[in-house]
């Protein structure tokens, strides 16, 4: 009866970014628990491979060139989608970018490039594909926001990125508002450090930056991108069906001092 739940066989699933990083392992949860899986990514061959290693565990996948700033290129992007499946069942914004650099230095071309990413994008595809949804009455959108859209990280200095997913977070909550009426959640998934990209190095270095983070943070240790698969899961399948409009901090207790 439980187990049953977490079930997403059959299910359609777009991850934007998801050529690498943390968007391609929760892509790769959902495709374990059945979910066929779309990767939309401005990086097109990377996500191709991506989709074809998704495709061994036995669901169809489908690549997409994707720039989530542009609005018509994400409305192309939904219709190939519809062409190809039934419909769309789960959305995760994941695609975003973050910066370090002193507010007075930064320049405002950069400052307009992050919340255009990590903010308009999650609009943008949340609106195109949130429209199919609405015509079912049904569907998931997890929004990728992150632990510094609750706190100011330290000590690299980000506020542009810090203020982008300090949006999305806010931009869930007006969603999940909005679209309750058509059984449409919309959920947001906060993560602390991770152990991957940038960072990877950063732990593996012990550098004073990585130090910092781990002290600050309870259980001691960054993420594993692994980590995030199980919520990605039960986000999206009918396991949560209760639930939206809700932050979900994954960040080994940073955000709880």
């Amino acid at each position: 009866m439980y187990l049953e739940k977490f079930d997403l066989k059959g299910r359609i699933s777009i991850v934007t970014g998801a050529a690498r990083g943390l968007g391609s392992y929760m892509a790769t949860a959902l495709a374990e628990a059945g979910s066929n899986i779309v990767i939309a990514d401005i990086d097109y061959d990377q996500a191709k491979i991506t989709a074809e290693k998704i495709r061994h565990l036995g669901v169809e996948t489908l690549a997409l060139k994707a720039d989530i700033t542009d609005e018509g290129e994400v409305e192309k992007m939904v219709k190939i989608v519809l062409q190809r499946f039934s419909g769309i069942d789960v959305l995760i914004n994941n695609a975003g970018i973050c910066k370090h650099i002193d507010s007075e230095l930064m320049d405002y071309s950069d400052w307009k490039r992050i919340i255009d990413i990590n903010l308009n994008g999650t609009y943008l595809v949340s609106k195109y594909v949130g429209g199919q949804m609405i015509k079912k009455k049904a569907g998931s959108i997890i929004n990728i926001s992150s632990m510094s859209g609750i706190i100011v990280n330290t000590p690299q200095k980000q506020a542009a990125y810090n203020a982008s997913k300090a949006g999305v977070i806010m931009l869930t909550k007006s969603l999940a508002a909005e679209w309750a009426v058509y059984n449409i959640r919309v959920n947001t998934i906060a993560p602390g450090y991770m152990n991957i990209g940038v960072a990877e190095e950063f732990f593996r270095q012990k550098t004073d930056m990585a130090k910092k983070w781990v002290s600050l943070t309870p259980m001691k240790r960054p993420g594993e991108p692994q980590e995030l698969g199980c919520i990605a899961i039960y986000l999206g399948s009918g396991a949560s069906s209760y639930v939206t409009g809700a932050v979900f901090s994954i960040d080994g207790g940073y955000t709880i001092l």
